[in-house]
């Protein structure tokens, strides 16, 4: 009896043991879980304060790239080219010699935190001007946050056709880039991107009528084909602009803000002072043919065809000289300089064309300006170069003729090396004319231009010569002051294709660069202030 009460005992006490483990078992899982999810939570609220705090320092980051574009709006807005230039080169703009960093504060000027700039000043010939801006808070100066934004002043260069006249794009013409006109815009072509005018209706001059669209076409609706001259009703108020996706595919905008042509003339006075190569006003201009191993050959002309256009005379042209005098040529034009036992003369008339004794080679520059005082007859292929070529006489030049000088162009091609017409920021040519830029005459039957063209006081185009040409191909823009065009109307020449021109080039394609757009010829003209152009975060 006794010894069974012993072995009841044992049992019970083993069962309590048992009990014992399980419930610490059930404490540790507990705990564990426990622990884990209190782990959780409170990495949980420290990621939701971080990200707050984060989030904080992302705005604080973007309110420090804005801050920026306040303070070049401020400085900058309404300055000269030169002036930009100087305030980059010698105002000590903020952030770019080292980061500056400034105080972020809430509505009430309560401070918040901190945000670091470090800013880029635009290389040479460039608009473009990156800042970093760098946010924190106060609470958490280890979340930072990076916003790298590129600022970017408009240029001349970033329109395929920017006009400052009434405008009117025939059948045949296709335009890839965005077009404006401070006047109205007659479009019967086919237009890939915007095209926008500062008026909102206008007296187109080619017809009688009233007001139409400041923007309009005359190309009859599909599925009709062909163009209407006569005043359309139904590009004229009270009417509806209609989208027109067969002429206008990217739209149309009207009326829009004016561009000033006449702020250009302190942009040539100022691109004469940064010109490394100049040549003066003597003669009637200069002939440069430029050559892909950087260099170009320059000669003086004498005299030119006032109706065509063309060379008819080179300062020290000559056919040939006398073996008497060792072969040299005459270095002037006239009889005088010459004897029948030292040389022969040739009248003018009997001149080989392009032959140039006073021809003398220059390195083109790069990301700078070749000036000329006089009128500029132009052609050839640049490789690696980023240069603008101007023709004007201003009044304080030695001399002084008068002023309105033209380029003339059309001679030959005038082209980029490395690309298809596009430049990608290594070939860019710049055309800058007092008067006209001019097609020759006698210029290619098809031709190509890769450059970006300005006619400050004339306009960008060819005259009516009485002579038909194929194709002309523009790739880069026009900025014209007066009404452009390459053909005239007056249907009397088939081109095929459904198009017929009066006279001049059948096809006009005029496609634009997009590299022009970050990389404008030096010294274009451009808007003075900038806008966001790229947003990223780092």
């Amino acid at each position: 009896m006794i010894g069974f009460i012993k072995s009841s005992n044992k049992k019970i006490k083993t069962k309590k043991g048992s009990i014992l483990a399980y419930v610490l078992v059930m404490v540790v899982v507990v705990a564990i879980t426990m622990t884990s999810l209190l782990t959780y939570i409170t990495s949980q609220v420290s990621f939701s304060k971080d990200r707050v705090e984060r989030e904080k320092a992302f705005q604080i980051a973007e309110a420090g790239a804005y801050y920026y574009r306040w303070y070049l709006a401020h400085k900058i807005a309404g300055k000269t080219a030169e002036q930009i230039k100087t305030f980059w080169q010698s105002g000590n703009p903020l952030g770019v010699a080292a980061p500056v960093q400034i105080e972020y504060r809430d509505p009430e000027g309560g401070p918040i935190g901190m945000y670091e700039l470090s800013v880029t000043r635009p290389a040479s010939g460039s608009t473009i001007v990156a800042v970093r801006s760098t946010g924190w808070t106060y609470k958490k100066p280890s979340a930072k946050r990076i916003v790298q934004v590129r600022f970017r002043r408009p240029s001349w260069s970033e329109n395929s056709v920017l006009a400052n006249d009434d405008m009117r794009f025939g059948a045949g013409t296709v335009i890839t880039g965005k077009m404006h006109s401070n006047k109205g815009i007659r479009f019967d072509g086919v237009a890939n991107n915007v095209i926008s005018s500062t008026l909102a209706t206008y007296d187109d001059p080619d017809h009688a009528g009233g007001n139409e669209f400041g923007v309009h076409t005359h190309v009859n609706a599909p599925p009709s084909s062909g163009v209407n001259d006569a005043y359309r009703s139904a590009e004229a108020l009270p009417s509806v602009p209609a989208s027109r996706a067969d002429v206008f595919r990217a739209g149309r905008v009207f009326p829009k803000v004016q561009v000033d042509f006449n702020a250009i003339v302190s942009d040539i006075s100022f691109m004469r002072s940064q010109a490394t190569v100049k040549f003066d006003n003597t003669g009637k201009g200069m002939h440069i043919k430029l050559k892909a191993d950087g260099t170009m050959d320059t000669c003086r002309v004498n005299a030119f065809d006032a109706t065509s256009n063309a060379i008819t005379n080179y300062v020290g042209i000559v056919k040939n000289g006398s073996a008497a005098n060792n072969n040299k040529p005459c270095v002037t034009t006239t009889a005088a300089c010459c004897t029948a036992a030292t040389c022969v003369w040739i009248k003018p008339s009997d001149h080989t064309k392009g032959q140039c004794i006073s021809l003398t080679n220059y390195t083109i520059p790069d990301t700078s300006v070749v000036f000329v005082a006089n009128n500029l007859w132009l052609e050839g292929t640049v490789d690696e170069k980023q240069v603008s070529f101007v023709a004007a006489e201003l009044p304080d030049e030695p001399g002084y003729t008068g002023g309105n000088k033209d380029v003339f162009l059309g001679m030959n091609n005038l082209l980029y090396a490395n690309s298809n017409g596009q430049s990608n920021g290594t070939d860019i040519i710049g055309v800058i004319a007092q008067r006209n830029v001019e097609i020759l005459k006698d210029s290619q039957n098809n031709l190509t231009i890769d450059a970006a063209l300005l006619a400050k006081e004339g306009r960008v185009g060819r005259n009516a010569y009485g002579s038909n040409k194929s194709t002309i191909t523009i790739n880069g823009s026009i900025a014209t002051n007066l009404r452009y065009g390459f053909a005239y109307t007056g249907n009397t020449y088939n081109c095929g294709g459904g198009v017929t021109v009066g006279d001049g080039y059948c096809f006009r394609n005029i496609n634009f660069d997009n590299n022009l757009l970050y990389f404008p010829p030096p010294y274009f003209p451009t808007g003075t202030e900038y806008s966001i152009d790229l947003w990223d975060e780092l």
